[in-house]
């Protein structure tokens, strides 16, 4: 187990160096700091403010996947979806999943099964709706060769995996079978009572999948969620006067990074998200510019949420060792056990 999650890091580690190599190898340091220092940075703070908008309706979203297990409010919901986001900006292995998990079993008592399999849809819906903000942007700017085919790849992962989804949502009972019979031969006795409580999770976790009315309700949000998360990224784009890259190719940038944010790479997306570097320079942008402009919008992605997160994390009285502990057999017992 040590050994595949240092091949993980590695990876990750591999391929967040290769793309910030790829997005910044043709910028001029002297260049990028003159239009920093430019730049109108009084943008960022309705850009911020639209961002924890659009953080709130996914707490929204988020409870409208949880119903069928239990009914909890956008409001009791935010600070722990801004937990899990701090996670992912500091943890490997995306452990801020795993972390509002944690959350959230502390506060309601919620099976993690059903809140991972929650996190999974809200991540494959957010990928359809990239698709879609994607294939919008392209019918106005081109990608290039590479990028088209790394978003192309995206999307055909997402749409296999809805596909998957969706067919084990229908057959509940089916599912259940095949897992149990699964356990019951593969699984030693005394390690198959968390694994059957997940089961039981992941299988509440589906409940929203099994209408196609609760599915258009997830997928609307999505959308609205996105659409303000792009008015973020545009409002961003105004404190660079010399970036003159329309709306639609905001939107196009933020549906491509945020696809490729998907693959492997360091905490906080480092090294895929600057790849919008060279998507807006791909449409026009002048380099300095587009570099400037996607670092100052990487780090006040990064930042609010993360020193937020930490601020929710201390309310809620969680400490960091208890975070190291997540991966205990232990704790899996625990928290499957509701």
């Amino acid at each position: 187990m040590k050994k595949r999650r240092w091949l993980i890091i590695v990876i990750g580690l591999v391929v967040s160096l290769a793309f910030l190599w790829y997005a910044l190898r043709d910028l001029h340091l002297g260049e990028v700091w003159t239009v920093l220092r430019g730049a109108h940075y009084g943008w960022l703070v309705p850009g911020v403010a639209v961002y924890f908008v659009s953080v709130w309706f996914r707490a929204w979203r988020w409870g409208f996947l949880l119903r069928g297990s239990r009914r909890v409010s956008a409001n009791r919901l935010f600070p722990v979806v801004v937990i899990g986001y701090m996670g992912n900006d500091v943890l490997p292995f995306r452990l801020g999943e795993v972390l509002r998990a944690y959350v959230l079993w502390r506060k309601e008592g919620i099976n993690v099964g059903t809140t991972l399999t929650t996190a999974v849809l809200e991540r494959l819906f957010d990928g359809l709706t990239m698709v879609l903000f994607v294939l919008f942007g392209l019918l106005f700017v081109p990608l290039s060769a590479f990028l088209s085919r790394l978003v192309t790849a995206a999307a055909a992962v997402f749409f296999s995996a809805l596909v998957v989804f969706l067919f084990l949502a229908a057959r509940p009972d089916l599912l259940r079978r095949i897992a149990h019979a699964l356990i019951g031969r593969l699984v030693p006795a005394r390690f198959r009572p968390p694994l059957v409580g997940l089961v039981d999770g992941i299988v509440a976790g589906l409940e929203s999948l099994r209408s196609g009315r609760d599915v258009l309700v997830l997928f609307g949000v999505t959308l609205w969620v996105w659409i303000l998360e792009t008015a973020k990224y545009w409002l961003v784009s105004l404190a660079f006067a010399d970036l003159r890259v329309p709306y639609v190719g905001v939107v196009l940038m933020g549906g491509a990074v945020n696809l490729l944010t998907a693959l492997p790479s360091l905490p906080g997306y480092i090294g895929t998200f600057e790849l919008g570097i060279k998507i807006l320079e791909g449409i026009g942008a002048p380099a300095a510019a587009a570099g400037s402009y996607v670092l100052v919008l990487h780090a006040i992605l990064l930042l609010p949420v993360t020193l937020l997160g930490l601020v929710f994390m201390g309310l809620e009285g969680i400490r960091w060792t208890e975070v190291g502990k997540l991966g205990d057999l232990e704790t899996g017992n625990r928290l499957t056990e509701t």
